[in-house]
């Protein structure tokens, strides 16, 4: 069974995760009996109103924008980092190749299909760890495990953004429901970080 190192303080992890953003995390939700990952690759991690939060950034026609509504939690999934506790020698060395392989597995499925069409968590081989305060799991294969409420929930003004940032990033000919850049504005979730901890097999 899977064990956990928890992080008293997020901001001793903070230069890890943000350099893992833009590379891909893992955003995880859950409704009911449903469970759902998307690969995401902007966040922002920082302070609002004296708490600690996650802002993730969700299309408006994903399927993990309904399980978010019926359910204000999610887990934030960063793939292991180095001097993350593996143990010494060529066993913890192979260990953590391959759960960064794992991690690159589920974060290639995660961003290429749609949960509301496949199940992704079981097509990735994701292995569902417990939280300790929120209703939705953690992920083994990325250890880095943020708990999330949502505090504060904000659709995007797509009229508000620069020429060139519309252009690239919502681009009107492409439909909401493809992976990728399309037209559909991000819903901001700020989602106040309950507890964090290191998966440790």
């Amino acid at each position: 069974m899977a064990g956990k190192r928890h992080i008293d303080d997020i901001s001793d992890y903070a230069d890890e995760i943000v350099k893992a953003i833009p590379k891909g995390v893992l955003l995880t939700s859950k409704a009911g009996e449903k469970v759902n990952s998307m690969t995401i690759a902007w966040g922002t991690l920082g302070t609002n109103w004296g708490r600690p939060v996650f802002v993730a950034y969700v299309r408006k026609h994903r399927s993990t924008v309904t399980l978010l509504d019926e359910n204000p939690e999610f887990t934030i999934n960063v793939p292991a980092i180095a001097d993350a506790g593996a143990a010494a020698g060529a066993s913890g060395e192979n260990r953590a190749a391959r759960t960064r392989e794992a991690a690159r597995k589920a974060l290639g499925i995660c961003g290429s299909m749609r949960g509301d069409e496949v199940d992704k968590v079981a097509l990735a081989g994701l292995t569902l760890v417990d939280s300790d305060v929120v209703s939705v799991p953690g992920i083994a294969e990325l250890p880095l495990t943020l708990e999330c409420k949502v505090v504060y929930r904000q659709e995007q003004e797509l009229a508000l953004y620069p020429p060139e940032i519309q252009a690239s990033y919502y681009p009107q000919d492409v439909d909401g429901r493809a992976t990728g850049s399309n037209k559909d504005e991000h819903i901001m979730y700020f989602g106040e970080i309950v507890n964090a901890y290191l998966i440790e097999a």
